[in-house]
């Protein structure tokens, strides 16, 4: 019998009403990420998945208008943030017009992540940003 390793994983989630502030998705998520030592032993990851989750739930609330649910799940390679909202419309990546004040979230999260994935849900759809903990003054 061929044998796999086990994969251990934690997660959390959290609803974020569209009335609720952005900074307590931050917050919560900061909290999370101290929990798992990323602010000790990679704080520009961990800056990069806060600033991550900022977009992602204004973009649930602003874009969406809807609530944003949360989700962090570590498998120990691996952080998946996600954000679900309830608009079935996938967001397409695109070009920025130099003078629209915005346009610009999935570029960033797309450079901020080490891989991004965008799908459509039955209520819904799902963003989620993949980060691996990079050590501090490691260039990636």
């Amino acid at each position: 019998m061929e044998r796999h390793p086990s994969i251990r994983a934690v997660g959390w989630a959290r609803s974020l009403p569209i009335g609720s502030s952005v900074r307590a998705a931050r917050d919560w998520t900061r909290e999370h990420l101290a929990a798992l030592g990323w602010d000790r032993t990679a704080p520009d990851t961990a800056d990069s998945v806060v600033l991550t989750v900022s977009e992602l739930v204004t973009n649930a609330h602003v874009h969406a208008h809807s609530d944003a649910q949360l989700i962090l799940t570590w498998d120990e390679e691996c952080l998946h943030v996600t954000v679900h909202d309830a608009s079935p419309v996938v967001p397409r990546r695109r070009s920025p017009d130099d003078e629209a004040p915005g346009g610009r979230g999935l570029l960033l999260v797309d450079a901020l992540g080490d891989d991004v994935r965008t799908r459509a849900c039955p209520r819904g759809k799902a963003v989620t940003a993949c980060f691996r903990p990079a050590a501090p003054g490691r260039a990636d």
